[in-house]
């Protein structure tokens, strides 16, 4: 999900959804223990209102800064708390289901954003809200399929880089 012009807080969200009792869960499990520059957190809506299925944020960069952390948690903490609530809400996530589920999401925030003093705190919202339900869709509906996969496989390509150039399509 792209941000608005000049703000270069795209989201990216990588996430696996699965069973509490399966390999989801042991990773999940896995996940808790911290590692330096890589603090996990769990998606909250506010103290004490974690969601459900209950979901670890994992930063895929290195946190070096307060500004960072305050990033992390707070606009984006906020947006995938909410889009996982409301994934609930509208039935994409079987509510019947949410306290058997995980979530593990693999979150992009550009270093720079951080210190920006210019950055649109809403706007980082709106893409990782937008994104992590997107994102939660197309994981819960399998999309894209396997035979879609197939079909694409040499028609599209990895958005920062072309095999056949061996550049960067950015």
């Amino acid at each position: 999900m792209f941000s608005s012009e000049g703000q270069g807080a795209d989201a990216m969200p990588e996430i696996l959804i699965g069973s509490v009792k399966g390999p989801a869960g042991t990773a999940y499990a896995n996940l808790m223990g911290q590692t330096e520059g890589h603090t996990r957190m769990f998606a909250i809506r506010a103290c004490n209102q974690q969601v459900r299925p209950a979901t670890l944020m994992v930063p895929k960069v290195t946190i070096k800064s307060t500004a960072y952390v305050n990033l992390f948690g707070g606009p984006v903490q906020s947006a995938v708390a909410d889009a996982v609530l409301d994934s609930v809400i509208a039935g994409v996530i079987p509510a019947d289901q949410a306290n058997d589920l995980c979530i593990i999401a693999m979150l992009w925030i550009a270093p720079e954003c951080a210190t920006n003093p210019d950055l649109d705190r809403k706007d980082s919202y709106r893409t990782n809200y937008v994104a992590m339900k997107l994102a939660i869709s197309r994981a819960i509906s399998n999309s894209p399929s396997v035979e879609e996969l197939i079909t694409n496989r040499h028609k599209i390509v990895h958005e920062m880089y072309d095999p056949e150039t061996g550049e960067s399509q950015w």
